[in-house]
C-alpha cells in the first residue's frame, strides 16, 4: 500500500499454490479499509496461485517488519499442506508461532487453519475450516474444538477462523471491525458492495473423511 500511516497492519505468510482467493479476496477488502497487508513467503520470487495465474513476493519471513495489529494464514493445495505440516519446525510452522505472539490476532481461512492447528495455535480452541477438511481436526488436531454448523468465521478470544474459500471475505469484515470498529468495516462493505444474494442455493454435506488423507505423505498425529 501507498499510505504510509495505514489503520492497521496485516501479515499474511503465502506459499506456491496457495489459493486465490484466500488471499486476493481479503487483501482487497483490508485496502479499502486502509490496512496494509504484507505478503511475505520462505524466499522471495514468484509463485503460482492454486489453478491460478503467478504472483512475485518481494519480502521473506525474515524480512517480515512489524508491529503486525494480525496475522492471515491462508489455504492451499493439501500436498503443499501435508508438506509443510510433515516440518512442523519448518521455516513455515515456526514463522506462524512466532507471529502468532506478537500480534493481537490470528487467523486462518479455509484450510489454513490446518497450517494453524499444526503449529500448535489452535490448541484449546474452537475453531472452523472449510467443511471437507473439518474431519480433519479430529484425525489429526484433536486439541482443537469443531465449530458445530459450518459458519463463515469462528472468533474464539484471539483466534478467528474462516470456513471454505470464500468465507475469507466475510471473515475479512469480521477483522476490521475487531481492528477498527463497526464503521469501518461497513464502510469497506459498502465500497466493495458486498451483500451476496446467489442465484443458487446448495447444501454443505456432512461427512467424516479427512481430504487430507486424499494426498500422498498425509501429516502425521501430533506428539
Amino acid at each position: 500500500m501507498a499510505n504510509d500511516n495505514p489503520a492497521a497492519r496485516i501479515v499474511m505468510p503465502v506459499y506456491d499454490q496457495v489459493d486465490m482467493l484466500d488471499v486476493a479476496g481479503p487483501f482487497e477488502m483490508f485496502g479499502w479499509a486502509d490496512i496494509a497487508v504484507d505478503l511475505v513467503a520462505e524466499a522471495c520470487g514468484p509463485y503460482s496461485f492454486r489453478k491460478g495465474f503467478p504472483f512475485t513476493v518481494s519480502h521473506t519471513f525474515d524480512a517480515a517488519q512489524g508491529p503486525y495489529d494480525a496475522l492471515w494464514v491462508p489455504g492451499g493445495d493439501p500436498g503443499m499442506l501435508n508438506a509443510m505440516l510433515a516440518d512442523p519446525d519448518g521455516p513455515y510452522l515456526s514463522f506462524l508461532r512466532r507471529m502468532a505472539g506478537e500480534v493481537r490476532y490470528v487467523a486462518s481461512v479455509c484450510e489454513g487453519a490446518m497450517l494453524l492447528a499444526g503449529a500448535g495455535l489452535l490448541d484449546g480452541y474452537t475453531a472452523t475450516t472449510h467443511w471437507a477438511f473439518l474431519p480433519c481436526f479430529a484425525k489429526y488436531f484433536p486439541k482443537v474444538i469443531p465449530a458445530s454448523g459450518h459458519p463463515r468465521f469462528c472468533l474464539d478470544r484471539d483466534r478467528l477462523t474462516g470456513g471454505g474459500i470464500s468465507s475469507g471475505l466475510d471473515e475479512a469484515l469480521m477483522l476490521i471491525e475487531l481492528l477498527l470498529g463497526t464503521e469501518a468495516a461497513e464502510q469497506a462493505q459498502l465500497s466493495t458492495q458486498y451483500y451476496p444474494d446467489p442465484p443458487v442455493s446448495s447444501t454443505i454435506p456432512n461427512t467424516n473423511h479427512c481430504t487430507l488423507d486424499d494426498f500422498p505423505d498425509p501429516p502425521k498425529l501430533p506428539a
